[in-house]
Order: C-alpha cells, then structure tokens, then sequence
C-alpha cells in the first residue's frame, strides 16, 4: 500500500521517478510492454506496444532534439519471438531512464502523457486539471452543475501548493495553477468521490490521501464518499456558506466532520451560547447549513458536536451503528430525520428531543415498542419496516397521533397477522381514511371493515360497563329513563343520546348495519336490549320487520324465549341490512 507524502510545510524533497519494463504479453498479433512507473511511494503500470515507443521517440527527436539513435531499432522478421522481446524489454527499460534522467525538473509533455503522469503523478495531475478549467471552467461555472473531482487530484494541487513552485513551470499558460485556483473560489457545488482499493493500476490508496478543501471559497453543496474524514483539511472553511453536506463513507464519528479541531481542546463550546465553567475554545457554528447527511459510515453516537449545526432541517444518520438517540434536543429546527438501519432498541423519551419532526425514519432497527412516539404530534411520516415490533396494542401509540398521514409496517411480525391492514388502520379511529399504509391508499372496502372493527369494539366496552357492578346502577337508570320501543308498523323516533353509543357506520353503498347487544340476564332490566342500527335514512332503534328499506329487527332473549335464564350471558352481533347475521 502506497503511503501519502508529508501534508504540511515539513516535506522531503521531491524523489527522482523511475521506469522499468517488467515483462511483456501478446495481444493479438503484437506484444504489449509492461512498464512500471515509481514517483516516490507511487507506483503504477502501463502498457505501450513499440510502435507507442516510435511514435513517442519521433515526437522528442522534433520537439526537443533528443538523440533518434537511442531508441532501439525496429526488427521486421520475427519480431514477437521469444529472445527478441526479452531483449527489446531491456533495451526499452534503458530507453526510458534516459529520458527521465534527460528532463529532471519538467517532464515534456509527451512523455508525461506516455507514461500517464496526468493520472498519477502531481504535476502531471495539477497540469491537466489547469488545462481542463482553462478551456471549460466559466461553462462549467456559468450553467450551475457539480463539479466532481476525486481526492487524488485535490492531493495532487495541495502538494502543488505546498510546493512553492512557480505556478506554471511548464510555460505553458494553459497548464498554469491559477486557473484551479480562479475555479475554486467560485465555485458552489462541488463532489469528491473516492474508491475502494488501489486507483487505477497503482498501489495508491485513494481514500486515505490528505487534501485540502479550503481553496474553495464559495461552496453552496458538498458530496463527499469514499475519503477519510480525518485527513480532510478546510471544510471547516465554507461554513459561512455551505447549506447542503453529505459525508458518506467516510467517517467514523460526527466530530470528525463538524468539529475536526475539537482534538485540539480540552473543552470547547459553539459561538453564542452562554458560558458556564472553564473553555478552552469558542467554535463558530455552521451558520448555513440546513441539510447534513452522514449515512453510510461507521458513527456510533450523535455526538456533542450537533451543537454546532444550530440550523439543520434536514439530518440523514442512516446505515450507521447507533445505540440511542441523544442530543438532538439543541436542533430545534429539525424536521427531517433518518435513523434507519442503526442498532436503536428504544424510543423511550424520542419527543423531549424532536419536538417538530415531520419526518422520522425508523426503519431497519431493533424496535419492539412504539410507546415513544405518542407525543410526537407534528409528525406526518413514519417509517418503521423491518423491526421487531409484534404486537397490535403498539400501533395505539401512534394512532393517536393528529398529523400522521403515512405509515410503514413492513416485514415486522405483525404484518402478518390476519387481516393486518384493516387492525391497524383501526388503531387510527376517525382518522383512518386519512392514513396511507404500507405506501397502500386505503381502499372502501377497507373503511368499511374498520368502521365495523370500531362497532364492536364499542359494543364491547357498553357491554363491560353494563356488567361493571359499580357502573350497572347508573346504567340501568339511563335504561329506564328511555322510551319504550313496541313492535309497529314505523320504526320508532326517539334515538338514544347516550355518548358511549358507538358512531354509525356507512358503507360506500349506503347499506346499513345493525348492533344487537343482549344484556345479563339477572340485572333489573333483564327483560331490556339495547340495539342500534345505522344507514341513510334508518331509524335510531328497530323492531322484527323490514319497512321502507329499513333494518327492523325484533329484539328478543336467544332462542325466542322471554323467560328469567334464556340467556346465560350478554352477548353482541351484527346484522346487514337483510337482518342476516354478519
């Protein structure tokens, strides 16, 4: 693995490069050179065939009046045998150290090209970037777009830099560094992306080069992946400007992006906050950054450093390793946030420190209760696919919750549960037509199996205050305050009022539904039913016969007797419209 050059003004002198011809292969019917090119702790191939070497040679011999002797021949016949190559390997590999000894200081352009300085050697790397702005920099600038660089090119022109080397050593104006330099002060959007293992056909480690990014001066968005976090110098820079701040790949805590000179101090506190106790250091804050995304990476807590990023709207914390949710209670603006695939195993407290979250991301966790989420009232989207959550009763801490409009239950245990759509759905109450599950509009045949699922429920909870001794007195008094219902040929008029009645239920064709709740047998009112029945039109109360479109039923004790004992319990159920029993 190839290590980087000293970063900083302590540098050893520049190495002499080197070339060297380590064998040769057939392609097709000519042989390829593999020549390996050494600049300091850099190392990386490239392949010519010898009519490259020609080409190369007559180029030098016209530009710069090198000897035309010192490349070796061409040979005609038998010109890919075995000896041949072995000896035009030795004799290419003395060929080019010549060249190189030729041209210590600037390397000719042609040279340079041949053997791919412009992808891995600084000046080469610096003199190619310069050429590029030069000729398409106030496009580039002009329409707005992100300009993508990767790290060995932001390495290559901070050793330029560091060099003190005249900016264009090379005489050609178009190769000059300040074209780099013009470029990076205006530019806004910029993106610096890494790779996995060695660059090209080098041994160099891309993502572990330092550089600097402070000789950008107007930056609006920055991308960066694959690059160490701690070997990036000047973010810290662009914060009177930057808005927008992805680190990806990168980073293996929060302070390392945010606070990189917190190292620096024993203690420290972010501008503007009022002091307590001994600090080392006042930080100014990023006054303009409103979106941060650090997914990707390996940080394992929200650190102190949040602090320092007062005005974020927008934070993305995805596909880390986090154990809790801290500190977010100093981001009062948040309303965005992604915790997804992290290692949170409770909400316990979540809104003391989201206050007016919009949007929370949950997804992919260990989560096996929602009881945190109950008072997290400005929320409108939740994701909470793949956890661990089980049970029913966990959708009420959210079904209460006024703004909720979308909803994600996926591939957590419950979600298989028979008819899991309309259950949950039904934890939402008035609302229920409201929710999106499951990124699922709720369709009407949904509604009206949950207006249904609320029905008895609300059956239920009259026939336990009918059976509750301490409720049965006040229950009973209702019940013979009430008219009394005779059979007749139009149904009754007088509705009951009570507010623990359950709401009427609707479908989308109108039909109506009927709630016949037979009480206990030995209560005063044993010979009493209650019963209700809606639709459009319908009567409040019903008899045994059909009028008008109407559900009349009879109300009557279980097998068509009238008798102390016929039923042996309260029960509920339901009838459609054709008084069959649903």
């Amino acid at each position: 693995m190839a290590t980087a050059r000293t970063f900083g003004p302590e540098r050893e002198a520049e190495p002499a490069k080197e070339a060297r011809v380590l064998g040769s292969e057939l392609v097709d019917t000519y042989t390829v050179y593999i020549i390996q090119v050494t600049d300091g702790s850099h190392e990386w191939t490239v392949k010519h065939r010898y009519s490259d070497f020609h080409d190369l040679h007559e180029k030098l011999v016209a530009e710069r009046k090198i000897d035309k002797n010192l490349l070796p021949p061409k040979k005609i016949i038998g010109k890919n045998s075995r000896s041949l190559v072995e000896k035009r390997e030795k004799d290419l590999e003395v060929y080019l150290q010549k060249l190189l000894a030729a041209f210590p200081g600037v390397t000719p352009r042609v040279l340079a090209h041949f053997l791919h300085f412009h992808f891995y050697e600084i000046n080469g790397i610096t003199a190619a970037l310069a050429e590029e702005l030069f000729e398409k920099g106030e496009q580039l600038l002009g329409a707005g777009e992100v300009f993508a660089i990767g790290p060995l090119q932001l390495y290559a022109v901070t050793e330029q830099l560091q060099q003190g080397k005249p900016t264009c050593a090379s005489g050609d104006a178009k190769t000059d560094l300040g074209h780099i330099l013009d470029f990076t002060c205006r530019l806004k959007y910029l993106k610096v992306s890494g790779t996995e293992g060695p660059f090209g056909t080098s041994n160099i480690q891309e993502q572990l080069l330092p550089f600097d990014l402070s000789i950008f001066k107007s930056l609006h968005q920055v991308e960066i992946s694959h690059c160490d976090a701690k070997h990036i110098r000047g973010l810290v820079a662009s914060k009177p400007t930057l808005a927008t701040l992805s680190v990806r790949f990168s980073a293996t805590s929060m302070k390392e992006v945010l606070v990189p000179e917190a190292s620096e101090f024993d203690e420290w506190e972010p501008e503007g906050t009022a002091l307590e106790g001994p600090v080392t250091a006042v930080i100014p804050t990023w006054q303009a950054l409103t979106t941060l995304d650090l997914s990707h990476n390996s940080i394992s807590e929200i650190d102190e450093s949040v602090k320092l990023i007062p005005k974020i709207e927008f934070l993305d914390l995805s596909h880390n390793g986090l154990l809790v949710v801290d500190n977010l209670q100093h981001l009062y603006n948040l309303v965005h946030l992604d915790l997804s695939y992290n290692k949170l195993s409770s909400l316990e407290g979540l809104h003391t420190k989201l206050g007016n979250i919009k949007t929370l991301n949950l997804a992919g966790n260990l989560l096996e209760s929602l009881s945190g989420l109950h008072k997290l009232y400005s929320l409108v989207n939740l994701d909470l696919r793949d956890n661990r959550i089980e049970q029913m009763e966990e959708v009420r801490s959210i079904g209460s919750l006024p703004c909720l409009e979308h909803v994600s239950l996926l591939n957590n245990p419950l979600s298989i549960i028979p008819d899991y759509r309309t259950k949950v759905l039904a934890q939402f109450g008035e609302r229920a037509s409201e929710v999106c599950l499951d990124d699922t509009v709720t369709t009407e045949k949904e509604l009206d199996t949950v207006e249904v699922l609320k029905a008895i429920q609300k059956a239920k909870e009259v026939k336990s205050k009918l059976s509750n001794p301490e409720k049965r007195g006040g229950e009973d008094s209702r019940l013979s305050a009430a008219p009394c219902v005779r059979p007749s040929s139009s149904p009754p008029t007088v509705a009951p009022t009570s507010a623990s009645l359950p709401q009427p239920i609707l479908s989308n064709q109108g039909n109506r539904v009927c709630i016949l709740l037979l009480v206990e047998p030995h209560s005063p009112a044993w010979a009493s039913w209650l019963g209700w029945s809606w639709g459009r039109g319908a009567s409040t109360s019903f008899q045994g016969q059909t009028q008008g479109g109407l559900c009349l039923l009879q109300a009557g004790p279980r097998g068509g007797t009238h008798g102390r004992g016929a039923w042996p319990d309260a029960s509920c159920c339901l009838l459609g419209e054709d008084s069959r029993l649903l």
